[in-house]
């Protein structure tokens, strides 16, 4: 199967990126991860460090030798769940000044899918002139906003809701979704 980055911030939600790579595993995908240290704080404050355990390999967010920062590795893509405002601009702008930013703009360089998942409300201005730079770039937003007509029963099911739609955007087929979030059905 397909290899992905998955880049963890320090916003609140690590539930997201946890379900993210649990449900990239179980569909046999490789996940690679890169967590920022405030991303690693929130991770333990969440209660989420089972999101290790997804992970086939974890880079130092400081190692511009991983194979991630650069365009001729086989990664198919890459999402940052969650991504902070502070990675949202950095990204944006293509300062590149750690790993987790470097591969995404690798993403972007190389075509490859790049779903952020902005978990911030409200936005100002400048929140979303960087979401509408990124997603001019290439990229797709998922802002981390579940939906309901589904009638999840569990925080986990209501997070599934956003993972399905992640997961849609990095290239996963239709049909492997519907075992993770009910579609729309009237």
């Amino acid at each position: 199967m397909s290899r992905f980055v998955l880049g963890v911030t320090g916003a609140s939600g690590a539930i997201y990126a946890t379900r993210t790579a649990m449900h990239l595993k179980r569909l046999g995908h490789s996940v690679s991860l890169v967590v920022s240290a405030p991303g690693r704080e929130v991770v333990e404050f969440e209660g989420q460090k089972s999101l290790f355990d997804f992970a086939d390999e974890e880079f130092n967010v400081d190692d511009f030798f991983a194979e991630c920062a650069s365009g001729s590795s086989d990664y198919a893509g890459m999402a940052v769940v969650p991504c902070s405002m502070g990675t949202l601009g950095r990204i944006a702008a293509g300062t590149s000044d750690n790993l987790l930013v470097r591969s995404a703009d690798v993403c972007l360089k190389e075509r490859r899918p790049l779903v952020i998942v902005p978990r911030e409300m409200p936005y100002n201005l400048i929140h979303i002139e960087n979401m509408e730079r990124v997603t001019r770039a290439g990229a797709v937003v998922i802002p981390a906003s579940p939906q309901f007509y589904s009638k999840p029963a569990t925080i986990e099911e209501l997070v599934d809701t956003v993972v399905a739609k992640i997961l849609k955007h990095l290239g996963i087929p239709q049909g492997q979704l519907s075992e993770i979030a009910k579609p729309w059905n009237n």
